[in-house]
This record gives C-alpha cells, sequence and structure tokens, in this order.
C-alpha cells in the first residue's frame, strides 16, 4: 500500500514515543474522529438543509495527508479512530485508506478503527471492511418505515440500507444503531425499533437533536428530550443502568425484556463533558477539540510546513491545551440560531 509505505519512509520506519495527550481538566484524549468528507448522499432535516453547498474538492486533504494527521494522534496517545463524514463511504478511494490505517491495528498502536455510515454504501464495502480490521460500526437509521425514511434523508433508499446492514453483519461486523429521537416523527415508533434491533443481534443509541448549522425547519419543533424518552420507554419495558462503555459518549441501559443494550447521548438534557476524551478533525485539517464550540485549530498548515511531524505534534499540543470545559447548547423558543454555525456533516458528529 503506496500511503503506508510514503508514511514511513517518512517516520523512518517507526513510531514515535507515545505521550499522553492531556486537557486542561486532567482528561486524556484517547479517541479521534475524523471526517474524511463533507459530501453525503443523503440530506437528512435535521442535520443539513436540501440546497446544500460544499467544499470544493481542492480544499480536502489527501488521503495520504489524512493518514499522516490520524498516524500522528496515535503516535500521541489515541487509542480509537473512527471515520466519520458526511458520508465517510463516498469519498472516492476510501478504502485506500482504510487499509492503510489498519496497520496500527496490527502493530497494537490502536485498539479500535471504526466508522459511522448511513448505511447506503454497505453492501459494496462490507467485506472490506471486515478484512481491514473493522470489527464494530455504527449505522444511523431514524425509522423502520420506508416511507418515512425517504422523508427523512430526502434522497435516501430504505433497502439499500437494509442490504447494507445485512452484507456487513454476514461479513461479522457488529453494528449499534444510532437514531436521533425527534418529536412527531419517530417517537411512537422507537419501541418497536429496540425490539427490531435486539431481535436482529443489535444495540441502539438514542441520540438528541444537537443544534448546528442552519437548516430548512425549526429544531424546536424536533426536539425530544431523551429524559422524556426514558421515562415512556420504563412503563413499557425494565430498564437497568450498566457501566458498560464503547469510548464514546452514550449512558447504557439494559433492556430485560429483548435482553439488549440501549445507549442515551443527551448533548441537552444530561451533558456528557465531564468525562470527554475526544477531539474532532475535519476534511480540511482543522481541528474542533469541542463539537458544541467554534475555537479551532488549523492543522493543515504545519501539516504542509515539513517533511517531518515535530511542527504538527506541537500544534496539536497546543490544541488540546485549550481545549474547553465543555459545550453550551440550547434549544428553545427564545434560542431558534443553532448554537454553532456550521453543519453536522462538516465536524463529523
Amino acid at each position: 500500500m503506496q500511503i503506508a509505505k510514503d508514511i514511513a519512509e517518512r517516520t523512518g520506519g517507526s513510531s514515535a514515543t507515545a505521550r499522553d495527550m492531556i486537557d486542561p481538566f486532567g482528561r486524556a484524549i484517547t479517541y479521534l474522529r475524523v471526517s474524511v468528507t463533507d459530501r453525503c448522499d443523503f440530506r437528512c432535516v435535521y442535520c443539513m438543509a436540501e440546497d446544500m453547498t460544499f467544499l470544493p474538492k481542492r480544499d480536502l486533504l489527501t488521503l495520504e495527508e489524512l493518514d499522516r494527521l490520524s498516524s500522528t494522534f496515535v503516535e500521541k496517545g489515541v487509542r480509537k479512530l473512527r471515520l466519520t463524514g458526511g458520508e465517510p463511504l463516498v469519498r472516492r478511494n476510501i478504502m485506500h485508506l482504510i487499509r492503510s490505517l489498519s496497520r496500527h491495528l496490527d502493530s497494537g498502536a490502536l485498539d479500535e478503527l471504526t466508522l459511522t455510515t448511513n448505511g447506503s454504501q454497505l453492501h459494496r464495502f462490507a467485506d472490506e471492511l471486515a478484512d481491514c480490521g473493522v470489527k464494530r460500526i455504527n449505522v444511523s437509521l431514524d425509522t423502520l418505515d420506508p416511507d418515512k425514511f425517504k422523508s427523512i434523508t430526502r434522497w435516501g433508499d430504505f433497502d439499500k440500507v437494509m442490504n447494507g446492514i445485512r452484507a456487513a453483519q454476514a461479513a461479522g461486523i457488529k453494528i449499534k444503531l444510532n437514531a436521533v429521537a425527534l418529536k412527531g416523527f419517530n417517537d411512537a415508533e422507537i419501541p418497536a425499533m429496540i425490539e427490531w434491533a435486539h431481535g436482529q443481534g443489535m444495540d441502539m443509541t438514542l441520540i438528541e437533536t444537537m443544534p448546528l448549522g442552519e437548516i430548512d425547519g425549526d429544531r424546536t419543533d424536533q426536539y425530544l428530550p431523551l429524559s422524556q424518552v426514558r421515562a415512556n420507554l420504563s412503563e413499557r419495558f425494565t430498564l437497568t443502568d450498566i457501566p458498560y462503555k464503547t469510548g464514546g459518549p452514550a449512558r447504557y441501559v439494559e433492556i430485560a425484556e429483548t435482553g439488549g443494550r440501549l445507549g442515551f447521548i443527551t448533548p441537552l438534557t444530561h451533558n456528557f463533558c465531564e468525562s470527554c476524551n475526544r477531539v474532532r478533525l475535519t476534511c480540511t485539517g482543522t481541528l474542533y477539540m469541542c463539537l458544541g464550540q467554534e475555537d479551532a485549530a488549523d492543522l493543515r498548515t504545519p501539516l504542509r510546513a515539513s517533511e517531518g511531524n515535530e511542527l504538527l505534534s506541537n500544534a496539536i499540543d497546543e490544541a488540546i491545551g485549550r481545549k474547553p470545559k465543555g459545550h453550551d447548547f440550547i434549544i428553545d423558543r427564545t434560542t431558534r440560531k443553532p448554537a454553532v454555525g456550521r453543519h453536522m456533516s462538516v465536524t463529523g458528529g
């Protein structure tokens, strides 16, 4: 693989000594989310406007640059690497990057290489993903009703996503479903989705809609507090809190009636900032230390300024040194504008 060879030559064939990245609040940064593209083949109504303007392709980092950046973070202590988008599997030649990054799994430097996907391209790539050591993925799916699916994704093909899920499972990849809880859209469907997911051997996580980017609708009409969802589910199921963690922000319960796990990601009703171990890198080389803040660091300039990684490593250290304590998300009738101007597809969730 040419990318891996180029990186090995640049670093002398060996990895630098890992140095833990500790933020100002004592949190070790061990999880990097990399948005490999801002483009997506869906236009989900809570995420994007239908008429989106995406970045010019010339502004994107090359696959080699994404590899070099990601590998530098691995050398500095990142143990979990998640590729996101937009939709990561629409990036041209994305499997070259994934296969190259899988060398860090082989070496033991990385515990997990995974991705979040809408499932539209899984039927094409499931076998190769498994061959690259991807053992677990998140699939975003907000409804099991094909008509509602078309309505919320605008451009999505429900059958193609179902085929992709089956292909990934056949390849031995574990799937966790991610569903955004939306008032008046899927709130009545959530119990049936849980039963279906657990019946298919999949965990499921519910997510509160987040105020990122201008969309065509009003998020105050969409917002559904997960505290309310959990209370409703407790009338139907027996929920028991469990200490299960995947490295992300979800808090999990086990459901006695299904035998499966259900996660809650609650950036508004109960934020997860105190245990945040994540930073997010965009496809242009911008590092966001917090999903809910605008402060960011330019890593593209130091990346391209030198053949070595010293400038890049120093820029990462400086950025981690100003990681904030938490975000300031709010959704209410008096705060209609998004908390953050960029769309979710830019930062990758």
